[in-house]
Parts: C-alpha cells; structure tokens; sequence
C-alpha cells in the first residue's frame, strides 16, 4: 500500500509539472504579449510600444522560457522578486505564485483569504451529496420497480436534465427574492470565527442548491448499484442463512455498492474544492472559483495560472485518496 501511495505521489507530481509547464507556455506563445494587460493596466489604456517592451523586460517575458519557468518553479520553494513596469521590486515568499496584475498583491496570499470560502461550500455540498443521495438510492432499489420508485427516478431525471446553473439561479430568485424566506435572506461567505450563526445562513441555500442537484446523481449510482449488488449470490446466501433484511441490506450489499459511488463522489469533490464558479458568483460568495472567474474577465495571467495549478493538485489528491478507500470498501480490489 505505502509503496503504492509513493508510486501515485510521484506520478502526480509529473502531471502538476506538466500542468504548470502548460499554462506558462500558453503565457508565451498566446495570442499577445502576456504583459500587455498590465501595461494597459498601468498606463490607462495607453501602452505603447516602448511602455510594453519595458513591461516585458521587468517581468522577464523577454527572456528565454525554460528559463522563466525555472525562476517560477524556483519560486514556488524558495521565493524570487517581482518587477513590474517601474523600478518597484516586489519580495514574493515562498510558496510564490507571482502577484496579482489587478492588486499588486501575492497571488497565494489572496488566495489563502478565499480558501476558507471554497472549502465551506465543497464540505456543506459534499455532505447534503451523500446524505440525501445514498439513503434515497438504497430505499429506491429495494422497492425496484414500484410507484415509488419509478416517480423518485423519473423526479431526479427531471432535475439532472436543467443546466445547473439555470437551477441555482432559480433557487435564489425564489427563496431569497421572491418569497423573501428569513434563513436565505443574506447569502454569502462570513468568517465562522466571527459568526457561526452569519456563517451557516449565509452558506445554506448555496448548500441547498448543490445538495438537491448533486444527489440525483447519487442516487441513481447508488440505486444501480445496488440493485446490481442485491442480485449476487452471496447476498441470497445471506438471506438464506435468515439474516434480518437491515443487516443484508446495509452491512454486506451497501460496502460494495459504495465503490462506484467513491469512484464519482471523489471526482466531484475535487472538482468543488478547485472552486464552485457557478455556485460562487450566484451566492455572492468570495470563493476560488469566482476569483479565478474574474481573473479571466480581467487577464490578470499569474491568478489564472495560479487557480489551474490548485485545481490540478486538488483533483489529483482527490484520486488518490479515492483509489486508497477503494482497498477499503472492496476487498476485491487489489493495489499494484
């Protein structure tokens, strides 16, 4: 297992590299020089060709590009300066991702302040995911095929069809706006050091809306699952031995049938954790995600590439954590 979990590390490792090297080469060999937005930036529009070449020779894009992507890789450990168009040079600590076009401020200290944001929405929504997805699947596959499942399938179908968006949107428009209900009154992201009561309100409707639209998902995996898993012989064997129905059903058919789920539910919480966009910038909440939405309305280069290479490393932990809990679950499963 452990040299398995080394094995996955590096190989992870090699992808990050590999996403990093990407995003720096696209800052390259883009469409226009990637420092023409700041210039434009800092001289109100007006960036002319020598103002640009100034730029570019501060912030090294006139150099070689292995060796800027060395200097960022370096900074990320150890630190480096930032130059920007004036003979203002910035310390950036490591672990240094560049400053921020827009605020002349450490990338990864802005994005320290808005984790807290990302990881409330990902934990809250994660959780509704599978507390109302598991049991609802598991309730359906043991009445498959009656009224009730039929309408509990056809119901979450219905609701997995809109754009989630679209979803979100309408969820706030009528418990916030139209009918005005106290508890959704002010959504957004409020320290829970502060006020753990602010807090929970102001997260809960954007837990709502990703709960309900994220455990239809759940609940057909784990419906088909176990529907697939009640049908093997050792569950009849089980059965047969007279074991009660509970313990059938929950202690030896639902283990096995979770390993599909983990399988998605891993995939979708690295993808909540990189940062809800839709679910940030609808909720009013600061998070990664609709920093990073607005870093790309504003070509402010060194937070996009920032928030590409957060999102690489928190999918890949994400898959690694899923194929180790897969041992777990399932004794079948063999690591190699």
């Amino acid at each position: 297992m452990l040299a398995y979990i080394i094995k996955r590390l590096i190989s992870g490792f090699v992808v990050i590299l590999l996403v990093s090297l990407s995003v720096f080469l696209l800052f390259f060999y883009g469409p226009s020089s990637p420092a023409q937005p700041i210039c434009d930036r800092d001289t109100g529009n007006r960036c002319t060709p020598e103002r640009l070449a100034t730029f570019e020779r501060n912030l090294g894009f006139d150099n070689p590009w292995y060796e800027e992507y060395g200097k960022f890789m370096k900074g990320i450990v150890a630190g480096r300066e930032v130059q920007f168009g004036n003979a203002t040079v910035y310390e950036c600590p490591a672990p240094c991702l560049g400053y921020s076009y827009r605020t002349k401020v450490p990338v990864f200290e802005e994005m320290k302040e808005r984790m807290p944001a990302t990881f409330s929405v990902a934990i809250g929504g994660a959780t509704l995911y599978l507390l109302l997805g598991i049991p609802i699947g598991v309730a359906a596959a043991r009445r498959r095929g009656t009224v009730a499942d039929k309408a509990l399938v056809s119901s979450f179908l219905v609701i997995s069809s809109v754009p989630y968006y679209l979803f979100a949107l309408l969820t706030w428009l009528y418990l916030t706006i139209q009918w005005e209900i106290p508890l959704f009154a002010d959504t957004g992201y409020f320290k829970i050091t502060e006020n753990p009561a602010k807090w929970f309100s102001g997260m809960f409707l954007a837990w709502v809306a990703l709960g309900i639209f994220g455990c239809t998902t759940y609940t057909r995996y784990s419906r088909g699952a176990m529907v697939e898993t009640l049908g093997e012989d050792y569950i009849r064997t089980a059965r047969a031995k007279g074991l009660p129905t509970r313990t059938v059903v929950y202690k030896h058919a639902l283990r096995s049938a979770l390993v599909p789920v983990v399988t998605i539910f891993g995939i979708e919480f690295g993808v909540l954790l990189a940062g809800t966009i839709f679910t940030e910038r609808i909720f009013d909440i600061d998070g990664i995600g609709f920093w990073s939405l607005q870093a790309v309305g504003a070509r402010d280069l060194p937070v996009v590439a920032a928030t590409a290479i957060f999102s690489a490393t928190v999918l890949i932990i994400s898959n690694i954590v899923v194929d180790v809990i897969y041992s777990v679950l399932d004794p079948r499963v063999r690591l190699s």
